[in-house]
């Protein structure tokens, strides 16, 4: 049985229109909300990249009962890991527990903006290991002071968290990833429905722990322009993550997906009104064995429509496809 997750994308929408579109999803029925965490959007069509954290404190508010999630937070240059861990406890109090930190070693196009350079993909892997440990302290209570190859902490102490800490959830790419990952992460995090990940990830950390995807959807009532906007707005995606990580800028993402069919895009995202389309598209995430799977509609403007239609027809047809979660919440924390 499969958990279904509302995206709140913050490269599409300004900072109360996520608010609103955070409730609507809730009242829609969706199982959890995540929210993105970006300094830039993908392209300039998309318009808008609103401070994630300031939102997440009115979503907390704002919302009832949703679990909320960062899908996902870089704490290794655009923020210093112990900053991280104070944000995220402030949200999991705001939210009374609803919150899980989602972290990923990032992307070029939002860490730049500090001006410290772009670090290689292995160095940045041992900067998030240092920070997930960091973090790990912080929600553990006391002061925390430590030299490390790429952070100092001196005299840090949380002074407002949850008793029980924050879940945290970290993104995986492969194998090195996962056998990394697994031991001190409570949910994996993954964009390609993919089994092995899946099979890695509970052989090293427990099949009892959320695993969570992602799956774009253009919904509307034509599926020619569901078609054009998809192409338009989320072309991006054709480079795929290890191309996505290392570009700059917007003017990056244009070039490189310049030749970046509609066919193609038509082929990766279910465009128009077929709830079939969408459950399609989700059947390999079921399929690889992750609980949660997270949608993205990509026309900004869609969303309070797409929510009315989520929760009359999709979700609806996803749970009777598929089950409905018994638990739904990400917030898992390991035994």
């Amino acid at each position: 049985m499969t958990s279904f997750g509302y995206t709140l994308m913050t490269e599409q929408r300004g900072p109360r229109e996520l608010v609103a579109d955070a409730v609507a999803a809730e009242q829609a029925g969706f199982d959890f909300e995540v929210m993105s965490d970006h300094y830039f959007p993908w392209l300039d069509e998309m318009g808008h990249a609103p401070y994630a954290w300031s939102v997440l404190g009115a979503v907390a508010t704002a919302t009832e009962h949703v679990p909320l999630m960062t899908y996902v937070t870089c704490p290794i240059m655009r923020y210093h890991p112990a900053v991280v861990a104070q944000k995220a406890a402030t949200v999991s109090l705001l939210s009374e527990g609803r919150f899980t930190l989602g972290l990923g070693a990032g992307e070029n196009l939002n860490e730049h903006v500090v001006g410290r350079g772009w670090p290689t993909a292995d160095v940045r892997q041992e900067m998030l290991d240092e920070a997930v440990e960091i973090i790990r302290d912080l929600f553990a209570g006391g002061y925390v002071t430590r030299e490390g190859a790429h952070f100092r902490v001196d005299s840090a102490k949380l002074w407002d968290r949850p008793d029980e800490g924050v879940p945290l959830a970290i993104a995986v790419s492969g194998t090195q990833s996962v056998q990394r990952y697994a031991p001190v992460a409570d949910a994996m995090v993954a964009v390609q429905p993919e089994a092995d990940l899946v099979r890695g990830w509970d052989a090293a950390a427990g099949a009892d722990l959320p695993k969570i995807g992602q799956q774009p959807v253009s919904w509307g009532p034509d599926a020619d322009a569901a078609t054009d906007r998809a192409h338009a707005l989320f072309r991006w995606f054709g480079g795929g993550w290890k191309v996505n990580a290392e570009l700059p800028g917007t003017a990056g993402f244009a070039a490189a997906s310049q030749f970046v069919r509609r066919e193609d895009v038509a082929g990766a995202i279910p465009c128009g009104p077929a709830v079939d389309g969408v459950v399609e598209a989700v059947r390999p995430f079921v399929d690889a064995g992750f609980t949660h799977v997270a949608l993205v509609e990509v026309g900004g403007q869609m969303q309070p429509d797409f929510c009315e239609f989520a929760r009359m027809r999709l979700l609806p047809a996803l749970r009777e496809e598929f089950g409905k979660a018994e638990q739904p919440g990400i917030g898992v924390r390991r035994g």
